[in-house]
């Protein structure tokens, strides 16, 4: 790598040719003009139908309704951690599994990363909340959403982080195994931080998937944003507004990974650029 500050999708993805850059640019002005239009056709529409009256907009002004909003999105960004670090922990594990030379560990893996990613979260969710009580299994409500959440993207971060360790050139390996060193430590402190590095993207895009996920938490009552929207709306009368604020305030959550993402990826592969 010649220059530390080459976005990573330089990496994935071969630079658009200057017409393709062309149709680019005019796919991006059709799409704009299309989009403004259907805006303001939207709002026409709300504004027609009443959706801009003061009773739908004025309790936004009471710091009350902010805080317990703000109470709402903490509640949604603890869930979103715990089921995150969770996931990563079973991923790492599976992904261990994955990468063994024991054929009995690879096959039980398998089924494992089958189960996980074809079991919807809902349906998950709905298991932790009246299939373990049933069992005489009692758990607090983030419990009941962070695990079945950190369950079904398990088996998605198992294979990135599969993906990450096979990327890794094997010339490496051999290297490091040749100055006698272990096959665990050649593992642990040459392959993975490479491998991590080159999937923190990924691992962050599946964070932002887990934080959508999370909107399930409503079915556990756990008082996350999702939940204490529904509060204000039976109070209020008042569906489109809150959950045009609540959409806005995911947005916000997810661009900041997503901007979060950029800057590790571009850190990452700055430091490995500079390594070499």
């Amino acid at each position: 790598m010649k220059h530390a500050d080459v976005a990573i999708l330089d990496y994935l993805y071969e630079a658009p040719g200057p017409r393709t850059v062309k149709k680019i640019r005019i796919a991006t002005v059709i799409s704009a003009i299309i989009l403004t239009l259907l805006t303001f056709a939207v709002l026409a529409r709300f504004y027609t139908t009443g959706q801009f009256n003061r009773q739908y907009w004025f309790f936004f002004c009471r710091a009350t309704t902010w805080i317990f909003l703000g109470k709402g999105l903490l509640g949604t960004l603890e869930s979103a951690l715990l089921s995150g670090g969770i996931a990563f922990c079973l991923g790492f594990l599976l992904m261990l599994g994955r990468l063994s030379r024991y054929k009995t560990i690879r096959l039980v893996t398998t089924a494992v990363l089958e189960f996980t990613r074809g079991v919807p979260t809902l349906l998950l969710i709905y298991f932790f909340f009246l299939g373990l009580p049933a069992l005489g299994i009692k758990m607090i409500p983030l419990c009941k959403i962070a695990i079945p959440v950190a369950l079904s993207a398990a088996g998605v971060v198992a294979e990135v982080l599969r993906s990450g360790v096979n990327a890794v050139p094997k010339g490496q390996s051999e290297a490091a195994l040749s100055l006698g060193m272990q096959e665990r430590q050649v593992f642990f402190k040459v392959v993975f931080p490479q491998a991590f590095r080159y999937v923190i993207p990924s691992l962050i895009a599946e964070i932002v998937i887990v934080v959508k996920d999370t909107t399930f938490a409503y079915i556990v009552n756990f008082p996350d944003l999702m939940q204490n929207a529904k509060v204000l709306i039976s109070n209020y009368d008042a569906m489109l507004s809150v959950y045009l604020l609540v959409a806005v305030l995911y947005i916000l959550v997810n661009y900041g990974l997503n901007t979060l993402s950029s800057l590790a990826a571009h850190h990452g592969l700055a430091g490995m650029s500079n390594k070499k």
